[in-house]
């Protein structure tokens, strides 16, 4: 989005998306840091992970050997860029621990905030 734009949306009163629907970000709060010079710095607010317990459990999936997130996110929700709801599932804070070791049992979750029963496999 250009700088004009921006401007224009925000004069009607418009939020501009910054992120993309599938984004884990999309929906968080803009904050503003102001430096010692005057100068400002917009940032987005801290993200916190669901605790993986509270999501709605789908199905599980067993790494292999050679396994990548995105692709395990594309095949069950259509979608690579949907990795890190895989991430949120199992609790992890870096993907490629996910992945690292045949054998683990990865947990397939509906997103936050969709109801479901939580845990069931």
């Amino acid at each position: 989005m250009t700088p004009s734009m921006q401007t224009l949306m925000q004069f009607v009163g418009l939020q501009p998306n910054l992120f993309a629907a599938n984004s884990r970000y999309l929906g968080l709060d803009t904050a503003t840091l102001t430096n010692a010079d005057g100068t400002t710095v917009p940032y987005i607010k801290r993200r916190f992970l669901p605790q993986p317990g509270q999501l709605a459990q789908v199905q599980t999936y067993t790494v292999v050997q050679g396994d990548r997130l995105d692709v395990i996110a594309g095949r069950y929700f259509g979608d690579a860029d949907l990795f890190w709801r895989i991430c949120d599932a199992n609790g992890a804070m870096r993907p490629s621990d996910l992945t690292c070791t045949p054998g683990q049992v990865l947990r397939i979750c509906m997103p936050a905030g969709i109801p479901g029963a939580p845990n069931v496999p």
